[in-house]
């Protein structure tokens, strides 16, 4: 069977918003290919190559391609949708965010083809006491394991904004709690929470394709029992009182559901929140400070950051 294939040109900040818009429209998975992950790569790991072509340091180092799948027959329609997102995109990126040009290349490819190529591409991802790996490869380690299917909005747990989520949640989880996940994708923040002793994990998502992603997911990992994935906008449906609340999300989304997120707080639980830009780390826990919340620490990566919150 024959597919379209979409690269998008972006930057290393704008790939994650430019992945969860492709994504939108399909669930075959996104891949990203970042110029910084390649120079990263080799300048580490010069001694393990054999051979380098030194034309690669030839490109701009923020450049990011973002390829994802989608049916022939459905390809130009789902393009129109896509072109449609990136104007709003554009917009609100406007002043804020460098994001790139948005250039977007199609090409038919095999199926066949591309899922294998696809799969190369994913490795088992280490973070403290656990591992992010891809279900069809089984990781040397002593780690708890969260296995992602190839089927699911593969968000792999590399980006800044996932990985400082990870950081506080290792840090601060305690057996037998509760969590909530705001905003859950393909779950790995809640399926991590349900690996390290969570005794319920309450996840939420109002994109009922990342909402069948994490049932998916959590299915696999063996935690339905503990995980309940919820399609939901939060603006009405309070339903359950955690000991950590991790939101994963933008700035924007963390002001607009902020009351609604308070409601999610036990006395003395925390929040983690992220998907911040540095730049506006201090306007979101200006207002976090303003609903009650206080600051335990923060941290930053990149252009990206990282809050704990206490209440």
């Amino acid at each position: 069977m024959k597919y379209v294939e979409f690269t998008v040109h972006t930057t290393d900040l704008g790939e994650e918003l430019v992945s969860d818009i492709l994504w939108k429209y399909q669930n075959y998975g996104v891949a990203v290919c970042s110029v910084k992950d390649v120079i990263e790569l080799t300048e580490n790991r010069r001694e393990t190559f054999d051979y380098i072509d030194e034309g690669l340091f030839d490109f701009q180092e923020g450049i990011s391609l973002v390829k994802s799948y989608y049916d022939i027959d459905k390809a130009d329609d789902i393009k129109r949708l896509i072109m449609q997102d990136f104007e709003l995109l554009k917009l609100n990126a406007q002043g804020n965010i460098n994001i790139g040009s948005l250039e977007l290349l199609e090409r038919i490819v095999d199926g066949d083809d591309w899922i294998e190529i696809w799969r190369k591409h994913y490795r088992p991802i280490h973070f403290g006491k656990i591992t992010i790996c891809p279900r069809w490869l089984e990781p040397n380690t002593t780690n708890q394991v969260v296995y992602i299917d190839s089927n699911a909005a593969f968000g792999t747990g590399e980006h800044e904004t996932t990985s400082m989520c990870l950081e506080y949640l290792q840090n601060n989880i305690k057996e037998g709690q509760v969590v909530v996940d705001v905003g859950t994708g393909s779950g790995i923040l809640g399926l991590c929470a349900a690996k390290l002793g969570a005794k319920k994990v309450f996840m939420t998502d109002n994109d009922q394709v990342a909402v069948d992603a994490a049932k998916h997911n959590a299915e696999i990992n063996n935690v339905s029992q503990i995980c309940t994935v919820v399609n939901t906008d939060l603006l009405t449906d309070v339903e359950i009182k955690g000991d950590i609340v991790v939101a994963n999300i933008t700035a924007d989304v963390l002001r607009i559901l902020g009351t609604t997120i308070k409601e999610y707080l036990k006395e003395n639980s925390i929040v983690i929140l992220s998907g911040i830009l540095k730049s506006r780390l201090t306007e979101i826990i200006d207002y976090y400070t303003d609903l009650g919340l206080k600051l335990v620490d923060s941290k930053v990566q990149g252009e990206w950051s990282a809050v704990v919150m206490s209440h």
